[in-house]
């Protein structure tokens, strides 16, 4: 049992990675079905049908399965090759632990059937952040969506990132992440919940302008107590 509790309409960065820091994603299936997953398994009634379900979504059609009422609301995201970080507000009570709960059987499942392996996919329990601030609200969204940065550029967390433009040109192109429909393409638009970031946001224009603003004075050794090291 989770020691932790979390709190109904509270703001959580939740974070995890695979076992001993193993890939969890290999192909551009694998993605596509966490996401699915993320979609079917938010939801507080069980998944029937899960199978079929899967087969017949499709993250970037209208035919994606969407709950009526939902566990969490997902307001960022982003799917790393050995880890993944969400962000959840909690709308039902003990809803974050029933999603990552269903979501991380379910894809597990996924995962072992595939790759013909048995045994825990992710390294144990998620971990789950509290964002009490609105300094860590603001800054949260562009540190998830800035993940993926680590494949391209070594250290850019402790050392900056003095190469913006390619920076930018490489989120914008990368798929597994909530970036994009920030930024107008809104390819996961019946997953994610924009309405309350837009507050800040306002529009793609302006998210794209403070995202620069935030790369320029990023300072990773104030907010270490925020994020994990993978």
């Amino acid at each position: 049992m989770r020691k932790q509790k979390l709190a109904s309409d509270n703001i959580y960065h939740v974070y995890n990675r695979g076992v001993e820091k193993r890939d969890i994603f290999v192909d551009d299936k694998d993605y596509s079905r966490f996401i699915s997953g993320a979609g079917l398994f938010n939801d507080i009634n069980p998944a029937y049908n899960v199978g079929f379900r899967l087969k017949q979504s499709n993250i970037n059609s209208e035919n994606q399965y969407v709950s009526e009422r939902k566990l969490v609301d997902i307001l960022a995201f982003c799917l790393m090759p050995n880890h993944f970080h969400l962000l959840l507000r909690q709308k039902e009570n003990n809803g974050i632990s029933k999603f990552m709960n269903k979501i991380g059987v379910g894809y597990t499942n996924y995962f072992n059937l595939k790759y013909k392996r048995v045994g825990p996919l992710f390294q144990g329990a998620f971990k789950a952040v509290l964002i009490d601030k609105e300094s860590q609200f603001l800054y949260i969204p562009y540190y998830i969506h800035l993940n993926p940065l680590d494949l391209k550029i070594t250290n850019w967390k402790e050392n900056g990132i003095n190469k913006p433009k390619y920076a930018i040109e490489f989120i914008d192109s990368y798929r597994w992440s909530s970036h994009g429909d920030y930024i107008g393409k809104s390819d996961f638009r019946d997953i994610i919940n924009k309405d309350i970031l837009n507050e800040f946001f306002i529009n793609p224009e302006n998210y794209k302008k403070e995202l620069k603003n935030f790369m320029s004075n990023f300072d990773f050794s104030e907010t270490k107590d925020l994020f994990i090291d993978y």
